[in-house]
Parts: C-alpha cells; structure tokens; sequence
C-alpha cells in the first residue's frame, strides 16, 4: 500500500482519528499534526454519520450495549458521539496535505463514498463491520483506487466473496488486515500468524489493524509480512472520546512507529554470503609450535585460531599425521604448500 507521501520506508503506519476528535475541529486538526510528528503516513478519518449505521432505541435490537467498551450506549448514541462533521473532512484534508501525509477515510455507506470520491480520497479503508456489505465493497472497488480491509468480524468465506467482489471489478490493489476486533483486544488474541496465511491464501498485501495497548505488536507483525499498520491516536488519555481506552498517545504513537521502522530496517534479505572481510576473521589453522621439516602434523603443534590465515579448519582432520615439508615457524599460517598430500 504505497504511500502518496515521498517515505523511504515501505511499512505504511495509518493513525486512525476515529472518535477521538471529540466533537472538536481543534483537536482533530492538533491530532493530524500530531500523527505526522511521530511518524505516521497517513491520518485515517470515518466518514458516517448515525443514521448510517443504525437506528434509535426505540426499535427492536438496537439498544443499550450490555458489555465491552461501550457499555451502557445505545447504538445511535455510540455513533452519534463518535461520528466527525462531514464539513471537517476538507480542512482536516487540506492540513495532512501541508504536512506531507496522507488523508483518507473509512466509508460505511454508499452516500459516504460518493462524498470521499468529491475529495478525491486516495484509498478507502472497509472495516471488519462491514466486509460482509456486498454492494457497499463492489461501490468502492469500482472508485479503482487501493482498499484496506479489516478482517476482524470475517470467516474465511467472508474474505474470499470480499477479494472476490472487487477482483470481478478489476480492482486488485487489495490489503487484508489481521484485526481482533475487541476495544482493547488482548495480546493472547492477536492471533498474528494469521498474517503470513493470509498473505500465502489471498496473495494480497497484508498488514494489521491493531486495537491492543502492545508497542511492540505492531513491529512483531512487520516480521511476519505485514506491511500496513493501523493504529488509532489521540492527543491525550483527558480527551472525552468513547475510543480512548484503546487509543495511542502521540508519545507512544512514536515509539511505537520507531519499533516499526527498526523491525523493517532489522528484516534485510534471505541471502547467506560472506564478503572478503568476514572471511579473514574467521578461524584458520596455524603452527602453535615450531614445526621441523620431516615432523608429523599432530593436536600438539596445530590448531585452528581465529585469525587471517590461508587453510580453513574443514582441512585439520587432512593436515594430523600428514608429513611437514618444510620448517615452519610458530605463528605461520599453514598453506597447502605445507605438507604432503
């Protein structure tokens, strides 16, 4: 998922805004800068508003939350409060553009795309909630531009009829992103392997949604492949923000961006080689005693030490009780040129 940004680093780090604009355009503007100051690629905003998403109260199914993270609100008072001002989208837009991040956003409904593709959005994110929204996905993969998706309230069936749907579109810029969708979610339920079969099943890009209070996840999921990493921020822990318990200060939002860029830095290659200067540091067999003409190699006059030398130690066992052809003083390298063969 290559960012519009001119970053040296591959591994994209998304800071999701989510609620934690707490109904001010302030402090959403202070949270862009905040993301760019430790390190993000992009800011990440949700585009809804309640009535995108559910019903009030009075209807069958959609009232007060009875465990989790919000417990206690009603649907349509959990969205309400957690929902950004449509109007906020284009300065919030305009000042990740003067810091040189990314701006996107997650849609969660057709109107909402119809609105990002007037900002000219360069991605769109689909939440776990909303893999299994057919019409919503195939809407968004017909826009051709890359889509991120969570995989955390998603089967493996559900995954394939999403990858499905927007390949059938001919939109395959496509990130699969390993999400546990519980507000924290529990190291124990990371589940991180499911990076590299998602990679191997979907030969998409992959990378990780990641709700868990962990700094160190996120760079443990980059060795495992990831290469898209999603975090949400927030200015402070004061913030009256229904996403708070799961949220990542700037402080920490940059130490966490730095675990990730020293884990991309520490991944390398797969190729085994050693240069020419290596190779004079490693073990070579040398005279430990002065050696005469005529005299038996033994354990008592050679012995492998590290230090630049001409015979590896694969030659010690062809060296014992060989015959030495000349005297050879101690602390000489022993050369082919030394025995008999």
């Amino acid at each position: 998922m290559n960012s519009d940004t001119n970053s040296p680093s591959s591994i994209y780090v998304i800071a999701e805004l989510s609620a934690n604009h707490a109904q001010n355009l302030d402090i959403a503007l202070q949270t862009v800068r905040a993301a760019a100051d430790s390190g993000a690629n992009a800011i990440k905003v949700q585009t809804f508003h309640a009535g995108s998403l559910t019903l009030p109260a009075e209807f069958p199914g959609f009232g007060p939350r009875e465990y989790g993270a919000w417990k206690g609100y009603t649907s349509w008072e959990l969205y309400s409060k957690a929902s950004m001002p449509y109007e906020w989208h284009k300065p919030l837009q305009q000042e990740a553009k003067r810091l040189n991040i990314d701006f996107f956003s997650t849609a969660f409904d057709l109107e909402g795309v119809d609105f990002l593709e007037e900002l000219n959005v360069p991605k769109y994110k689909i939440s776990s909630f909303e893999i299994t929204d057919i019409p919503l996905i195939k809407k968004v993969a017909k826009t051709g531009k890359p889509i991120i998706i969570s995989t955390g309230l998603s089967d493996l069936t559900d995954i394939e009829l999403c990858v499905k749907t927007i390949c059938e579109t001919s939109n395959s810029e496509i990130c699969l992103m390993k999400c546990t969708s519980e507000y924290p979610a529990p190291i124990e339920k990371m589940n991180l392997l499911g990076i590299p079969f998602l990679k191997d099943k979907f030969n998409t890009e992959v990378g990780l949604s990641d709700h868990s209070k962990s700094l160190i996840i996120p760079a443990i999921a980059v060795g495992l492949g990831a290469t898209v990493i999603e975090r949400h921020i927030i200015l402070n822990t004061e913030i009256d923000s229904v996403d708070k318990q799961f949220s990542t200060t700037p402080e920490d939002f940059k130490i966490m961006v730095e675990h990730i860029r020293d884990a991309e830095k520490s991944l390398g290659n797969s190729f085994f080689s050693v240069n020419s200067g290596d190779v004079k540091r490693r073990k070579h067999i040398f005279a430990v005693r002065n050696i005469a003409a005529g005299e038996k190699f033994s354990s008592q006059n050679i012995k492998t030490l590290r230090a630049e030398g001409k015979l590896e130690p694969k030659y010690y066992e062809t060296l014992i009780d060989s015959i030495a052809m000349s005297d050879i003083p101690k602390g000489t390298p022993i050369d082919i040129f030394h025995f008999n063969q």
